[in-house]
């Protein structure tokens, strides 16, 4: 029996975890499937460094929706980071250098890892680099392209709106794939049916075809 895939969550920034839409939490949405008291959440912090500080943001926003089993996984993996990892309901990637921590992830293997516990049901955010991560790419420090989860089928952008997604066009210049520009305080949610769903604010389309920058319509994919 296959196991049934579950939407993919991507945060321009942290903001998402606290918003609440006509009164409810957003969080409340992926938690809504389960029983809070049974769920277990894993923060993966390699790309700032397992920063305990944004970790407990993370708590805080988790706390908002009923659940107290959380849990840190570290760069450096123990038996029980892993054994977490793989009972864990909902795994946040977290936001800082998309690179560095994409390399920690090839390191200690959580890139497999990852894939994994997705396709056996677990729910995935990203926050900014998280987010980009889950996509195609990401650019590496010397201007080449990365492969990275790719559970996404398109180019992510987090919060770039000001430098007008020049990272983003990079990319999509490339990879030659659609960009998605996610704005700040905003993000998308990528449904099992491979639509997209603008959270927030509208999404931003970059294309080699459109030359340019337009609003994304989330049913023409």
């Amino acid at each position: 029996m296959l196991t049934e895939l579950k939407s993919i969550f991507l945060l321009a920034d942290s903001r998402l975890l606290f918003w609440r839409e006509h009164g409810q939490l957003f969080l409340d949405r992926i938690v809504k499937e389960w029983k809070k008291d049974e769920l277990k959440a894993a923060y993966v912090g390699a790309s700032n460094g397992d920063n305990p500080n944004f970790y407990s943001i993370f708590v805080s926003a988790m706390e908002g929706v009923g659940i107290s089993n959380c849990r840190m996984i570290p760069s450096r993996l123990s038996e029980e980071d892993l054994a977490f990892l793989n009972d864990a309901n909902i795994i946040l990637l977290a936001g800082g250098d998309t690179e560095a921590g994409w390399k920690t992830f090839l390191a200690n293997g959580l890139n497999e890892h990852i894939v994994r516990r997705y396709s056996e049901g677990a729910s995935l955010i990203g926050v900014s680099a998280g987010a980009v991560q889950l996509g195609l790419c990401c650019l590496a420090a010397d201007g080449s392209l990365i492969d990275t989860f790719r559970l996404v089928p398109f180019v992510i952008g987090a919060h770039e709106e000001a430098d007008n997604w020049k990272t983003t066009r990079e990319l999509v210049q490339l990879s030659g794939k659609t960009g998605i520009g996610l704005l700040s305080g905003g993000g998308a949610i990528y449904h099992p049916d491979h639509t997209l769903e603008p959270l927030r604010y509208p999404l931003v389309e970059l294309s080699l075809e459109a030359r340019k920058q337009k609003p994304h319509n989330p049913h023409n994919n």
